[in-house]
């Protein structure tokens, strides 16, 4: 027997041809979404309004302000939130694990409109307890409520990406900085934590975007961010205008993230590149 007759090799399935079903489905989709997007930009060109926009641009600048200020701050309390409830997912002690468990548990399986309300309406409802604590300060200010609700959320997305960044390091790397004579701490620092981040920036980058989309919540109690100010400006005006220009606002800055996003992967990942 040759070798070209023990050694058998599969041929390559022939290439598709002509214009498939699902070809001819995913050109007639993009082709409805660049219509769609033709006629948006066709409308606001037919129906601009100078008076509108020098009447509502610097509330929605100011809006603006307040819901990067809602998502920042969100952000950074979720993150400082996520680290205990992260470590108590990944601890053995069962209480410790319960307890962080039924955090996440609720957190991520309620709606964050939901949550919101409970903090704006029922921790606010209990305001002589909470003037006898010295707290009502920060529950009767609408933005507080805000903050204080998505921080909450977050956190509990934020932990459970720390703890699957971390846990997807191989164990080898623990015990290899083990028998290096370095503690714990150090591990965690300097070996599992470069490699966790480069698995957790792209689910990071997600939370951070669909908190953006999500902050437009606060603005049903009675917050003036971005959406707050379209929602005014829609009551004084009557000009779908208000809402198409938040709209754009909103993809605008969800494209920016994206793109930030990974850019920085691009350059922590450098020395993965081949």
């Amino acid at each position: 027997m040759s070798v070209s007759q023990a050694i058998a090799i599969d041929k390559p399935p022939p290439q598709a041809r002509g214009w498939p079903r699902a070809r001819i489905l995913g050109y007639a989709l993009v082709g409805i979404w660049i219509l769609f997007g033709a006629g948006i930009v066709a409308y606001l060109v037919y129906a601009w309004n100078p008076e509108f926009f020098a009447r509502y641009a610097p509330a929605y600048l100011q809006g603006l302000g307040t819901t990067l200020s809602l998502v920042a701050i969100s952000m950074v309390l979720g993150a400082i939130l996520s680290l205990p409830v992260a470590y108590g997912r990944m601890s053995k002690d069962p209480i410790l694990s319960g307890l962080a468990y039924c955090y996440v548990y609720f957190f991520r399986g309620t709606p964050l409109l939901v949550q919101t309300y409970l903090v704006y309406y029922g921790i606010g409802s209990f305001r002589p307890e909470l003037e006898t604590v010295g707290l009502w300060w920060f529950f009767r200010e609408a933005f507080y409520c805000g903050v204080f609700a998505f921080s909450l959320n977050t956190a509990a997305y934020q932990a459970e990406i720390l703890r699957g960044a971390i846990e997807s390091v191989p164990r080898g790397q623990w015990e290899g900085a083990a028998s290096l004579g370095l503690h714990k701490l150090q591990t965690l620092r300097k070996v599992v934590l470069p490699q966790a981040i480069i698995v957790a920036l792209r689910p990071y980058g997600n939370e951070l975007i669909l908190m953006i989309k999500a902050s437009a919540i606060v603005a049903i109690i009675t917050v003036y961010d971005l959406m707050g100010n379209a929602k005014l400006a829609y009551a004084k005006s009557f000009d779908i205008q208000a809402y198409i220009w938040v709209a754009i606002v909103y993809l605008v800055m969800v494209e920016i993230l994206r793109h930030g996003v990974e850019w920085i992967e691009r350059r922590i990942t450098v020395h993965l590149h081949r």
